[in-house]
């Protein structure tokens, strides 16, 4: 059944089409996150225009949307790009239509600002306030470039220790890569996968070991979900039971789990540029560009599509060199 022919029926018609957007999503393997994003996006277009069926609308349409965001809800300009992807989405690969005339709607233009990036001495004194998991995270995303999303969707199988890399997998982008496991926390990790490891066994034991695999590997691999590899290598401290699966399961740990502790290193250690998680990332990119690495391997540990995504960080480094102030 497509979502033409669901979205006419009752008694929920726009529930039935955004779950065929759902699976038409996880069948090309996006990650949770952007399958949440399409979806809140696409519901909000179609309660917008009263929902009206996506089929009756066009470019009109998704223009008057997208203004409404900019005017009425000030959104930023990325924010409305995160829009128009999902409604893209939605005509592309779900109703499968024609879309000549989307190159007409015009991709709101991002306003560059340079990233935050901290300095060694910043980076070396905030460190000194984060420990444990926390610690160990922040450590891949500063020591290997990861995202956020990239380091807590990280399973043990996909930490290489005898080659010193992490295969980040589903990163932006839908694509792997490979980047670097800094030398520096190999004990400690292994340390802390030794405690994952015993904590995986007990609850085999009582029928919660097995973890929810990315879609469509489930039906290929039917026992891999209680296989130590596949566990996510920072999971949480509760368990969840798992909405379509039913499974009791752990996930991994929360981002903001994260996001307060690296709040709260910054705050102790006395910086005041405003930092995140991300800020990190920022850092390792600019920190090997300082180093004397090429902007084309940084552009690869970073998994960025086009080198000038990656080019911003020259941009940084150039703010603090070659000018002599008259005053000094």
């Amino acid at each position: 059944m497509n979502l033409i022919q669901s979205y006419g029926q009752k008694p929920n018609p726009l529930a039935n089409g955004l779950e065929e957007v759902r699976r038409t999503l996880r069948a090309n393997h996006y990650s949770p996150k952007t399958e949440e994003s399409y979806l809140n996006w696409i519901k909000r277009f179609i309660l917008f225009h009263n929902k009206k069926h996506p089929n009756e609308m066009e470019k009109t349409e998704i223009s008057e949307f997208l203004n409404h965001l900019a005017v009425e809800k000030h959104v930023s300009s990325s924010t409305q790009n995160q829009a128009l992807q999902g409604i893209l989405y939605l005509y592309k690969n779900v109703l499968k239509k024609e879309i000549g005339w989307i190159e007409d709607i015009k991709r709101v233009s991002k306003i560059k600002h340079l990233p935050v990036v901290f300095s060694k001495r910043e980076t070396d004194k905030i460190f000194e306030y984060l420990k444990g998991v926390p610690k160990l995270i922040v450590s891949l995303l500063y020591g290997g470039g990861l995202r956020l999303s990239e380091a807590l969707r990280l399973r043990i199988k996909d930490i290489d220790f005898d080659y010193k890399q992490i295969i980040v997998r589903d990163g932006k982008g839908e694509k792997d890569r490979h980047t670097i496991l800094p030398t520096s926390i190999v004990p400690e990790l292994k340390n802390h996968l030794n405690k994952v490891y015993k904590q995986h066994k007990e609850d085999l034991q009582t029928n919660r070991g097995e973890t929810i695999l990315p879609y469509a590997l489930k039906s290929k691999y039917p026992n891999a979900g209680k296989e130590f590899g596949w566990q996510y290598a920072f999971p949480a401290d509760k368990f969840i039971k798992h909405k379509e699966s039913k499974l009791i399961t752990r996930w991994h740990i929360h981002e903001s789990t994260i996001q307060r502790a690296v709040k709260e290193a910054i705050r102790k250690a006395g910086v005041t540029k405003p930092g995140s998680p991300h800020t990190f990332r920022h850092s390792f990119a600019t920190h090997l560009l300082e180093n004397g690495y090429d902007i084309r391997t940084i552009q690869e540990l970073l998994g960025h599509n086009s080198i000038k995504t990656t080019m911003i960080y020259t941009h940084v480094l150039n703010r603090g060199l070659g000018v002599r102030s008259p005053l000094d």
